[in-house]
């Protein structure tokens, strides 16, 4: 057997794994299982190949529908993150050759990566596609939404809010909780599987990088930039989110994706305009701090800071080429 379907079953296996431990298991680790579950899956596809990616899918969808007893959850797996690491794993090893392909200085052919940039980019995309999933698997319509959200409250979360309120929840307190679930969903749903696959292809990278098995070079990741028209495409999400019915939630989906790509672009600023700086890590820390006490609002600022870079006196100049420079540190 191939090697990149040996380590594609082994990596395959070890998401499904995780995945039926974070449904499982208890509240207090279910949430890190859940986001660590695609990351064997991105280990094996960066390390060899999207082939090896497509194989571990495959077969994490396979033990997991045996898990679960059924094929709808495999199904379901394999749209929501067996293929879109598939996807993720194919455009980051994507490479082709600058120019007329002349060699450089060392003989070697000169290639151009996919950009990081463009990478967030097409997971933001993914993870706005992901939220519109999740609401027609819920309904068809917004009461049949509505009343998915209620059992889903009532079968998956009751229990563990009553453990830490010491008592259950009173059908008032669950149709309350369905309500704002249906305006949160679209863009917490989004912004969680936006989340989950950039700390996990960023983890799955590093890995992979250390051991000698990323065939491309570590990226500038700070010098990221996104293509161009994105920001129209979130401030067309933003407008459209306040229509009323379907097309609101979801706009409102794409709308939280884009935004939390920008804070990531924030992010990546901060970290490079202090490049250099003699307080640099005050300054970070104090940043990451700021984001975890003030979530919501340190974020809406920093993505604002990734929005407004082009009459920001925070520009990363001179502006990065297309392609990734030469390989930097971590950030």
């Amino acid at each position: 057997m191939p090697y990149f379907a040996i380590f594609g079953l082994a990596g395959g296996f070890a998401s499904a794994v995780l995945f039926t431990s974070a449904i499982y298991g208890g509240p207090t680790g279910r949430v890190l299982l859940y986001f660590l579950a695609p990351l064997p899956s991105f280990l094996a596809g960066l390390g060899w190949g999207a082939p090896s990616a497509m194989v571990a899918a495959l077969a994490a969808s396979a033990g997991i529908g045996f898990a679960l007893g059924g094929i709808w959850p495999a199904f379901v797996f394999l749209l929501s993150q067996g293929l879109p690491i598939v996807i993720l794993c194919h455009l980051a090893l994507l490479n082709r050759a600058t120019g007329s392909g002349t060699p450089d200085e060392n003989g070697a052919a000169v290639v151009e990566w996919y950009p990081v940039g463009r990478l967030v980019a097409a997971s933001a995309i993914i993870a706005g596609s992901l939220s519109v999933m999740s609401l027609f698997m819920l309904g068809g319509d917004l009461n049949e939404v509505r009343n998915g959200l209620r059992e889903m409250i009532e079968k998956v979360f009751a229990q563990d809010l009553a453990v830490l309120r010491d008592k259950p929840l009173t059908r008032e307190e669950i149709d309350a909780l369905a309500q704002l679930g249906l305006y949160l969903l679209p863009a917490a749903s989004a912004t969680s599987w936006l989340a989950g696959f950039s700390m996990n292809l960023w983890l799955a990278g590093r890995i992979t990088n250390m051991s000698g098995r990323l065939v491309r070079p570590w990226p500038d990741i700070a010098a990221m930039t996104f293509p161009p028209g994105m920001a129209w495409g979130l401030a067309i999400a933003i407008a459209f989110s306040f229509l009323p019915g379907y097309p609101g939630l979801i706009s409102s989906g794409f709308a939280g994706a884009l935004l939390f790509a920008y804070l990531l672009v924030g992010l990546a600023i901060i970290h490079y305009v202090t490049r250099g700086k003699p307080h640099r890590s005050i300054i970070l820390w104090g940043v990451y701090f700021l984001l975890l006490l003030f979530n919501s609002w340190m974020a809406a600022i920093i993505a604002l800071l990734g929005l407004a870079e082009p009459i920001s006196p925070l520009k990363r100049w001179p502006r990065p080429p297309s392609g990734p420079p030469a390989p930097r540190g971590p950030d």
